[in-house]
């Protein structure tokens, strides 16, 4: 009977051992299934913009130099991106533009675009399109045949989309740009002196003197604005540094009261701990929104957020790592007639001061990176470029450029604060 009994129990238990590793992936499959019908994965591909994705990646790498014609009064501007600091003086553009009592683009692979009383747009391949904005509309005359998905045509407007460039024609104004690989503009605007110099002339002026002038010409960039992303950084660090630096400070000596070998009164220690516990559960946004409303937008809300958040955190972990201490190194201490605060200094944070310098530097890692979201809401650092240059949908070039800067910021506070850690924590071991 026992031989048997143990032998039915073992196939049970092998049954329910088999059943569950069935039921796991088959739980695991229908999560999934879930997902995709609630999400409405399949309408992804419908929903889905391949053009709008082409040329919001082919913004991340290059510009867009626009001209533009008034219909009303036949003036024509060129600028690039469409933007007035970056506007070519009267009378002169790109060497792909000719200027005159007819505008001549010319886009390249043959395609060429000219303005004046009519707007024509020779496609090779496919034949001249010819408009004549006036109050009855673009009254554009297309070739015969289909109409091609890359234009776009009605009573009012045209818009034609080639590898070239944009054609759009509306009754008050006609406008092509030209898309060119690189971040134009990055080192000096079309009026500064230097623009368009190659780097062998601007070493040689910089060397007779003018290193002055060319770097304030760089730095006062008013396209990029590189001293306002340089300050912008420096923001983001600063809030990360006061909002890390500063829960450490104030979660230190709450965390005695939370220890339970350094606080007997139970009652005490539970209220410290929720206090931690509420401090920690509130996410740093949440704590962002809630101070911009009462101390209004600025760094020093963000890094007032990130110290509240952190207070709670650094508490757990400081009052944990008080909790584990050597107890007899405080005696070793106390029985040099070392007063309590002396204890507490050379025979307490001794022992837990690597612990604490290398969850604050961890810490203080992690905070480079959620400075920029709460800067963004608070209204300082680099995330609040990043989210205005986001908004304006148009110069997905400067996007690049911030997220960039904000990855090497990263990259550099991560490799400060391992080089830090080491050295605090592990001490200069080639000196030994």
């Amino acid at each position: 009977m026992n031989a048997l009994s143990l032998e039915a129990q073992s196939m049970a238990l092998f049954r329910r051992k088999r059943l569950f590793a069935f039921a796991v992936p088959a739980a695991i499959l229908a999560y999934f299934a879930y997902i995709f019908v609630a999400f409405d994965i399949a309408g992804l591909a419908q929903r889905a913009s391949i053009d709008n994705a082409r040329a919001l990646v082919a913004d991340t790498y290059s510009y867009k130099t626009h001209v533009t014609r008034d219909n009303r009064s036949g003036e024509v501007t060129v600028a690039i991106e469409g933007e007035r600091k970056g506007r070519y003086a009267a009378g002169t553009g790109p060497d792909w533009v000719e200027l005159g009592d007819q505008t001549v683009i010319d886009l390249g692979g043959g395609h060429v675009v000219t303005f004046g009383p009519q707007v024509t747009y020779d496609i090779p391949g496919y034949g001249i399109i010819v408009t004549e904005p006036g109050s009855g509309g673009v009254n554009a005359v297309l070739p015969d045949g289909d109409l091609p998905e890359w234009i776009n045509a009605s009573k009012n407007r045209l818009t034609v989309t080639t590898d070239a460039g944009r054609l759009t024609v509306t009754r008050n104004r006609s406008e092509v740009f030209r898309y060119a690989i690189g971040w134009e503009l990055f080192f000096f605007t079309l009026d500064s002196p230097y623009h368009g110099m190659g780097i062998g002339e601007l070493m040689t002026r910089a060397f007779g003197g003018e290193a002055g002038a060319i770097w304030q010409d760089f730095w006062t960039n008013t396209m990029w604005r590189h001293g306002d992303v340089a300050w912008a950084i420096v923001e983001t660090i600063l809030m990360a540094f006061l909002g890390t630096f500063g829960a450490a400070l104030v979660a230190l000596p709450l965390a005695f009261l939370a220890a339970r070998n350094f606080t007997p009164l139970g009652s005490l220690r539970f209220a410290v701990r929720r206090v931690f516990d509420f401090l920690r559960g509130v996410d740093g946004l949440i704590w962002t929104i809630v101070l911009s409303r009462a101390f209004g937008p600025g760094p020093l809300t963000g890094s007032l957020a990130i110290l509240l958040t952190d207070t709670g955190s650094f508490g757990k972990m400081f009052s944990e790592a008080l909790e584990n201490v050597d107890g007899k190194q405080i005696e070793g201490v106390a029985s040099t007639g070392a007063k309590p605060l002396q204890r507490y200094r050379f025979g307490v944070i001794p022992q837990i001061t690597p612990v604490l310098l290398s969850q604050v530097l961890y810490f203080l890692e992690s905070n480079t990176r959620s400075a920029t979201i709460i800067g963004a809401i608070t209204g300082g650092g680099i995330g609040l470029l990043l989210t205005q240059a986001i908004i304006t949908q148009k110069d997905w070039e400067e996007v690049t450029y911030y997220i960039v800067l904000i990855v090497i910021m990263v990259m550099l506070m991560d490799t400060f604060s391992g080089w830090l850690r080491t050295k605090l924590i592990k001490g200069d071991e080639g000196g030994h």
